[in-house]
């Protein structure tokens, strides 16, 4: 997870004649933007100087998630707001941050095991994280198999958040901490911002069966979970013996903390997402 620093501008729709309160669709875009500081997604924020522009930080995987994420604001498709800058946001110094953290916390009990520190803490986190994602297959499965592949809110849809995730193992630990220098399947999928690599693949019209991609999971999870049971201290903090060949991540050597961090990572937020729109598939209508 990073965090972001969004500069959200006034659209063609905005009314420069009347208060941001009494802007049409004022109580809908309240409403989003309150959800959006119940889930952990914006930090802080308000207008900024003269009140046309507001600048939020928020915490999000990547770049293309934060745009996703704003432009679902009924402000948004109203031509009322739009995103104007993002960039990448250090937070060093905010007070605020133990109180946000334990927010969180409160909301998520098993979020707080996704920073270990040390040996036992990454296999406590990775059994965790296998628990909840076996929840979470057990909905999907519930769900007519078309749903699947449909995306809410312009999102990936559950079997594409699957692929990415093998992606991601194949690319964090495949690669970098297990040396294999093109360790990717057909049906990987990188995130969208990542520019193309030679031999990576991104096929998104792809429509695998959930089963494929589920034995696909299946192989990349037990990988992981056989490097974190064989996990020392010293592992941990080694670094890794870089590959030579281009591609993603570069070649060159990573910590292996920071390679299973980042996989553990991009496992809890996604699997959010996709608990998120399984809520959604879940209560729309169904053609009878």
């Amino acid at each position: 997870m990073a965090n972001f620093a969004v500069r959200l501008v006034h659209g063609p729709g905005w009314d420069p004649s009347r208060p941001i309160r009494d802007q049409d669709g004022w109580d809908e875009h309240a409403a989003f933007m309150d959800a959006l500081v119940e889930e952990g997604f914006i930090i802080l924020g308000g207008p900024v100087g003269n009140g046309e522009q507001t600048l939020h930080v928020v915490e999000a995987a990547d770049e293309n998630t934060v745009r996703t994420r704003f432009a679902q604001d009924p402000w948004a498709s109203a031509g009322l707001l739009q995103v104007g800058v993002i960039e990448h946001w250090a937070l060093w110094l905010d007070s605020r941050m133990p109180l946000v953290e334990a927010e969180l916390n409160r909301r998520y009990p098993d979020r707080a095991r996704m920073r270990p520190a040390d040996p036992a803490g990454f296999r406590d986190a990775w059994a965790t994280l296998e628990r909840l994602w076996q929840q979470t297959v057990d909905r999907a499965r519930q769900l007519p198999a078309n749903l699947l592949y449909q995306q809410v809110d312009g999102e990936w849809s559950f079997i594409e958040t699957l692929r990415h995730l093998v992606f991601a193992t194949d690319a964090w630990v495949r690669r970098v901490i297990l040396g294999e220098p093109s360790p990717w399947h057909p049906l990987d999928l990188p995130h969208d911002e990542m520019a193309d690599e030679p031999g990576v693949p991104r096929d998104r019209k792809a429509r695998p069966p959930l089963e494929q991609v589920l034995a696909l999971r299946a192989d990349r999870m037990a990988t992981v979970r056989q490097i974190i049971a064989g996990l020392t201290d010293e592992k941990l903090a080694a670094m890794t013996e870089p590959v030579t060949e281009p591609g993603y991540p570069e070649p060159r050597s990573y910590s292996v903390r920071e390679c299973l961090q980042i996989v553990l990572n991009e496992e809890w937020e996604h699997r959010l997402y996709a608990e998120r729109d399984i809520d959604t598939l879940e209560s729309a209508p169904r053609a009878t």
